[in-house]
């Protein structure tokens, strides 16, 4: 094996490591918020709460499982620090949202925030998956990193688009019928339907990596492997 080439391996190895690393610990930060707060709100009886709990851990659900797919995927050395600077400050996003479990115009407000955080991230990560394409050395490489830049684009123009505006609707709706939405309980309606289309999203995700694994797996056998 070419010295250089096994280099290569152990530093894209030590940075896949440091982004799984990183992204477990950032998760774990925003979980112990979550479930802080969830003791709070259940303290006090409030049991719509648990619609908003329900929605936070759909939140962490997703932000692992799309940030797991993407190191495994397109993660190399050098180390992107911008990539990872988004990853906290969407952690510190998360921590900040999960405090607003039982104010239902300023969850869905922070929720509309952080989808658009979520929103550059995925922009930004557009040129992590263009670099990756020059280096595509096989076939599976190829449809592995196709498949990667066709998700990466619906996310931007179609999948984050909705969720932001989902949000932004909902907190203009009670902003605007606080009658309706906080005195008689409709943001229960709101947030059941925000967790509707989280749940559709995870599902997604789900069926987006067990299509994309079997190209992983080919794409990291070796030259002379079949």
């Amino acid at each position: 094996m070419n010295p250089s080439s096994e280099s290569r391996r152990q530093l894209d190895s030590t940075v896949v490591n440091i982004e799984l690393t990183l992204v477990s610990i950032i998760q774990g930060v925003a979980l112990f918020f979550l479930t802080d707060n969830a003791c709070a709100v259940m303290s006090e009886r409030h049991w719509s709460g648990l619609l908003y709990v329900a929605a936070g851990l759909c939140v962490i659900f997703i932000f692992w499982s799309r940030s797991v797919i993407h190191t495994l995927t397109l993660i190399r050395w050098p180390l992107e620090f911008g990539h990872n600077f988004f990853y906290i400050a969407c952690a510190l996003g998360e921590a900040i949202l999960f405090s607003r479990l039982n104010r239902p115009l300023a969850w869905f407000q922070l929720s509309a925030v952080y989808a658009g955080v979520v929103w550059l991230l995925f922009i930004y990560d557009m040129r992590l998956i263009r670099a990756r394409i020059p280096e595509s050395s096989n076939a599976a490489d190829q449809t592995l990193y196709a498949r990667a830049k066709a998700d990466q684009l619906l996310n931007i123009w179609l999948l984050v688009p909705l969720l932001f505006l989902l949000n932004l609707g909902c907190a203009f709706a009670i902003w605007s019928r606080p009658d309706l939405f906080i005195t008689r309980t409709g943001h229960i309606w709101l947030v059941s339907i925000q967790l509707a289309s989280f749940i559709v999203y995870l599902v997604y995700v789900a069926r987006y990596f067990n299509a994309i694994a079997p190209l992983f797996l080919r794409s990291r056998e070796g030259p002379g492997e079949t």
